[in-house]
Parts: C-alpha cells; structure tokens; sequence
C-alpha cells in the first residue's frame, strides 16, 4: 500500500472511531459543545445532554403540531382581510400535499446523508414558510408560502422520530415517546386556544409569527448540543421514485381531499386524478427493486411486524383524524358547544390518549413486553366508536365524555407504539424510511378517513333535513329546505337563531350523519384488533445491542 493509502485508511479509521463515540448508545448520540475531553469514552452517558437534545426534538414535533391547530382558528379572519373564500380549502390542503409528498423523502435523505443536516434544514424551510406565510399580501401568496411551509414540516415529525431512534434503544424508546405522544396532545388541546388568543389580540399574522422564537430555540439547541455522525451516500439519489412516490401521493390526498366537495367522485377529473395516483404508485415498486438506493426499500416490507404497524397505523390515523373532525361538530351543533374552546372539546379524548400514552411507553420500557398493547387498544377503539354511534339529541356531556375516553384510550395505547415497533422492525440503516414510512401511512390515513366520513356525514345530514323539510310542508323553500343547500354545517350560536322546529330538525339530522360516520369507523377498526394479534413479542434491542450492530448496519463510510 502506497503512502496516500496508508494515509487515507488512517483517515477513515480515525472518522470510524470518532462515529463510533459520537453515536454510541450507551452515550446517548450526544456529546457537550465544549467537546470531549481526555478519557471520554469512559465518561459514561451525559443525561443533561440527551435531555437537551429530547428537548430540542419535542419543540419540533410541537411546531409541526401546533401549526395546523393554531392556523384553523384564524382562517375566518385571514378571508375577511385577503378574500379568495373560493381557495379557502388549498390553504389546508397545500400544507398537506407537501407534507405527505415530502414525508418518504425527508427520512430517506436523513438515511443517506446523515440525520442532523437534514433535520435542520427542514427546520429552516419550516421557519421560512412561516415568516413568509405571516408577510402574505394575498390569498395565492398564502397558499405557496404555506406549501412551502408544509415542505418543511414533513421532515420535522419523521427527523425528530429517527434521531430519537439514533440516540435510544428500542428497549428505552418506550417512555420517551410516550413524553412525544404527551406533546402532541397539548398541541391539540392548546393550539385552538393560542390561536384564538393571538388572532384576538395580536393578529392573524402571529399565528404563523409565532413558530420563529420555537423554532430558531430548536434550531439552536440541535445545531449545538446534537452530534451524530456525518455520512456520505455512495449511491445515487433515486429521482424516478422520488417523482412516482410524490405524484402518486399527491394525487391519492388530492382525490381524498377532493371528491366529494370540489367534485362529484363519479366527475372526470377525480377518475383521472385516481387513474393517476393507481398509475404512479403501481410502477413505484417496479422501479424501486431496480435502484441501487430506492427512496422506499421494499425490504422494510419483508418483516411482518412493520407491515402490520403500517396497516394498523393507516386505520389509527382514518379513526383519529375523522374524529377530531366530527366530535367537535357534534358538540357544537348539538350540545351547544361553544367553538371557541375546540381545543377543550376534545379534552375527553386527547388526556387520556396521553396518559395511556406515557404509562404504556414506560411499562414498555421497563418489561420489554409490547404486544399486549396493540390488541388492547385495538380492542378499546372500535367499543369507543360504537359507544359514540350511540349519542343521539338527549345525551349529556358527561356520558359523550365517557365515551370518548374509551376512544382516547384506545388509541393511547398505539399511538406512538406503533411508531416503536416499526423501528424495532429493521436496521439501524433503515431508521428513518421506517419513521416517515409510518408517519406517512397514518397521514394517507387520515386524509381517506376525513375525506370518506365527509361525504357520508354530508350525504345523511342533506338527506334527513330533506325528509324534515318535507315533513313539515315546506320543501319549497322554507327554513328547513334551505338548510340543505350545499350541506350546511351550523355553530351553536347559528342554531339559536332558528325556529325550534328547524333547530330541532337540524340537530337530529347531525346526530344521523354522526351516527353514521362512527359506525363506519368501529367497524374499518375491528380490522386493526385482528391484525394486533399477528404481531409477534420481537425483543427489543437493548443499548448494547444498538451499539453492536450500528458498525455494521451504516453501509457508508463516515465523513469525521
């Protein structure tokens, strides 16, 4: 060997080395910013820092979170000073799009390049989508900037998951993604309020203002106190599946989002777009076996473990998404809810989803035994959804409390175990394509279970005022008829000013459509407690045995 190889070996032996003691489990992944000083490998792990770094993750997860929350509170006021009510709907939907697009995309990137560099620039992409969202001077700009913002959001969830599933063993990640779970919560339950809040008193400007001061606290404690490896990718970028991935998810979330409201689901344009989204994602398989770095490797599949998860993730998100749409509803138009405290509304739902949440991943953690949990949640949500198929006009708030925490239960005990199993499923190598593949399969989840629990809704609560309307002889016109044009949905405060008969009418018309839509649900859920008990007691890798296999399973040599 000649003396520029010697040098290079040498080079790349002491970049090993360095890896080896930056990414080390039993280290956390962490190191201080000072550097490690002589005897570091002896120094046992730095709590302080793995906390900092944990920190640094959740405002993350808070931030994609929080945003949607905040912005649905403050679209009336956003269309009373830009206009554009005919676009109201792509303000959502082009956050959506591009966070699902992007959501494959961002955790294989992370794979290949390294997940720190990649995790801070879907940061700086978010915070760059949220100042420019709050300078909009139209409704166009909005939506752009927004799909900007969406771009950047979809590796927020997916890096936080994967550095979580870098710096901790599976048989430790238990209790920290419960904490997660505990975040995602909050976000739900006080994103309405701060929204509110800041559309009231500071504007609406400051509901996409406010991610700048989280967001540049995140980007700071990641840049500083997170050290993981720097990797360079010996392949290539696959950009043919990339393109099919990202065409075929944005035309299914399209149709979802779509059909039914937009256009007819028999229209020419919602058949083409699904010819569209069958086409991309039928020819993405084939060019993925065929790729030296495909962007979704197929061999995450081949563990049934993770296939199960994912499936059971997709049902977990048509349940919680469609519900969180049609509770609130049902609240407001029947019992009188006020819409201002949305966010409190579903306190019967999300505290218990986060305390089953925290108390699972801990049990997790210190047993090592999962598989318990799915079939018990998979039992609990499809009770919970008959239970609330079962409220009509009379029932009272504590009962519809009660029955939402069956649901809130149910889904604790899988939220962000699913997400832990999936990891535990493949290599190390594969963390991220498992995180932003499980992300990705409860979003398409929940744009099929909002988009499907829509149209039924709709298609019971029109056809029930129709038969009122008729009924009380005033189907040409009166105040009932014209209650179902276009499916009109009413606040409580609406209500109040109709004459009983109508009021009336109207809120068993809603009691039908919710009867409905969470009959549906209960059952598409049995599917998810049947396929609980397929999975199968796979031991969760301790630090030890991260740290063992991590040499061998990074596939590319480090950069130093």
């Amino acid at each position: 060997m000649g003396a520029s190889g010697a040098t290079n070996q040498a080079e790349r032996e002491k970049g090993d080395t360095e890896d080896k003691q930056e990414s080390s489990p039993g280290q956390g992944g962490v190191k201080e910013a000072a550097g490690p000083g002589p005897g570091a490998e002896a120094a046992g792990p730095k709590p302080r820092s793995v906390r900092l770094v944990l920190f640094s993750l959740m405002i993350a997860v808070l931030l994609a979170m929080l945003d949607n929350m905040i912005v649905g509170t403050a679209m009336p006021t956003i269309v009373g000073e830009l206009g554009g009510l005919e676009h109201l709907s792509w303000v959502v939907t082009a956050y959506t799009l591009t966070t699902a697009a992007s959501t494959p995309l961002w955790g294989k990137l992370g794979d290949m390049f390294g997940r720190k560099g990649v995790f801070l620039t879907s940061i700086v992409i978010f915070l760059a989508g949220s100042m420019t969202s709050g300078a909009a001077q139209t409704m166009g700009q909005l939506i752009g900037f927004r799909a900007l913002q969406g771009l950047g959001a979809g590796g927020l969830m997916v890096g936080a998951m994967a550095i979580m599933g870098d710096l901790i063993p599976p048989r430790e990640r238990g209790k920290y993604m419960g904490m997660m779970a505990g975040v995602m919560s909050l976000a739900m339950i006080g994103g309405p309020l701060v929204g509110g809040t800041l559309t009231d008193h500071l504007g609406w400007r400051w509901a996409f203002y406010i991610n700048l001061p989280l967001g540049a606290v995140a980007l700071a404690m990641v840049g500083t106190v997170l050290h993981l490896p720097k990797k360079r990718s010996q392949g290539r970028i696959d950009y043919t599946g990339a393109v099919l991935l990202t065409v075929g998810i944005t035309a299914a979330v399209l149709v979802t989002s779509w059909g039914g409201t937009e256009y007819d689901w028999s229209s020419s344009t919602i058949i083409g777009i699904g010819a569209l989204a069958v086409a991309a994602l039928v020819a993405f398989p084939f060019v993925e076996r065929r790729v030296a770095e495909p962007i979704l490797p197929l061999r995450v599949f081949r563990s049934g473990n993770f296939s199960l998860v994912a499936f059971i993730g997709f049902l977990l998100g048509f349940v919680m998404f469609g519900s969180m749409t049609f509770l609130p509803l049902y609240q407001q138009s029947v019992q009188g809810a006020s819409a201002t405290n949305s966010g409190l509304l579903l306190l019967p739902v999300l505290l218990p989803m986060m305390v089953v949440s925290v108390v699972t991943g801990r049990a997790t953690t210190k047993t090592g035994k999962y598989r318990i949990y799915p079939i018990v949640g998979g039992a609990l949500i499809p009770v919970g959804l008959f239970l609330l198929a079962q409220m009509d006009v009379g029932t009272s708030r504590l009962t519809s409390g009660l029955y939402m925490a069956v649901l809130g239960a149910g889904m604790g005990f899988l939220m962000q175990l699913t997400m832990l199993i999936a990891q535990n499923s493949v290599e190390l190598k594969d963390m991220g394509v498992a995180s932003s593949t499980t992300t990705l399969f409860r979003t398409i989840g929940g744009s099929f279970g909002v988009a499907l629990m829509g149209t039924i809704f709709a298609t019971h609560v029109e056809d029930s005022m129709k038969e009122s309307a008729a009924a009380a002889g005033d189907a040409g016109g009166g105040p009932a008829a014209k209650l179902t044009e276009g499916g009109a949905q009413l606040d409580a405060a609406s209500l109040e000013k109709l004459p009983e008969q109508v009021r009336a009418a109207y809120e068993h018309a809603v009691v039908n459509g919710t009867h409905a839509v969470f009959l549906l649900a209960a059952g598409v859920t049995v599917l998810a407690f049947v396929a609980a008990w397929f999975i199968k007691e796979v031991p969760l890798k301790d630090a030890a045995a991260q740290k063992s296999a991590e040499p061998e399973e990074d596939g590319v040599p480090a950069a130093g």
